[in-house]
């Protein structure tokens, strides 16, 4: 009999201090069943010590552009498409949505998996931070990256199911897109979650905390057969400027809420570590 099943994560370890903080202690309690590593931030090496302490092995979350409100990162390859003229990623994806090449885009992404192994992490997955690799800013990388889990024996984050993450139906030329993916990436033999839920909206238009809650409860509740994956941006305020912090904030909240924790219970989903085989 099939059952529902969650993998719940915390994006962007790495990112900073305080997010590398607030995600290290969401596992160390169990609150999480998985986290996604930035390999070109400065925090990095130190996250990835901390992250092994916990027995934990995060996914590669490839990242091509830098973050509004940091100082700009460096890709751990030359790729000239990727950067601009000072050597530094930039924090406009759809700047490298018109300029980035596959190649580049692919050595970056060896590049980002080599530094994990290196630093005794050997990931069975791996996402694309800010969504460039979708073609939802430009250029799509998905054929290419699929083709590179495949060989790399990586899973992958694509939606099976897309609406719940888009919030309906995607107009056709997109839907078209995805169906290619997905029937690609059946193809390779590259696991796929069921489907993908994240919040989207901001501080401002979700009005507080207790909205932000209530539309997690009704993704649960909504959560189809299979396993599917719910990412989050969890931090501490302090650690990301404007009304971005405010909500990720919330979601370290939310993580931590015995309104969370027994909705999980009974709506009876098994929170696991990864949608691909164990």
């Amino acid at each position: 009999m099939s059952r529902r099943r969650l993998v719940i994560t915390a994006d962007d370890l790495g990112r900073e201090p305080g997010t590398t903080e607030i995600i290290v202690a969401l596992l160390a309690e169990g609150h999480i069943s998985a986290t996604t590593l930035i390999c070109v931030s400065p925090e990095a090496e130190r996250a990835a010590g901390q992250v092994r302490d916990t027995g934990v092995v995060p996914r590669l979350h490839v990242t091509l552009t830098s973050e509004g409100g940091l100082p700009r990162w460096r890709p751990l390859t030359p790729g000239a498409t990727l950067t601009d003229p000072d050597g530094t990623l930039t924090d406009d994806p759809f700047a490298l949505g018109a300029r980035g090449q596959a190649a580049d885009v692919i050595a970056e992404a060896d590049a980002q998996l080599r530094w994990m192994r290196a630093h005794d992490l050997t990931p069975q997955a791996a996402d694309s931070h800010a969504g460039t690799l979708y073609g939802l800013h430009g250029r799509s990388w998905l054929a290419e990256t699929l083709g590179w889990c495949a060989r790399h024996s990586l899973a992958f984050r694509l939606p099976r199911d897309p609406e719940p993450y888009f919030g309906g139906t995607l107009p056709p030329p997109l839907a078209a897109a995805h169906e290619r993916a997905v029937a690609h990436a059946d193809a390779l033999g590259v696991p796929i979650p069921r489907t993908i839920a994240t919040n989207r909206r901001t501080a401002r238009d979700l009005g507080g905390y207790e909205r932000l809650r209530d539309d997690y409860l009704r993704r649960l509740a909504a959560l189809p057969e299979g396993t599917s994956e719910l990412f989050l941006h969890p931090s501490r305020e302090d650690a990301v400027t404007g009304p971005d912090g405010v909500v990720r904030t919330w979601e370290t909240r939310l993580l931590r809420d015995p309104v969370w924790h027994k909705a999980l219970d009974s709506e009876d989903i098994e929170v696991v570590a990864g949608w691909w085989p164990r």
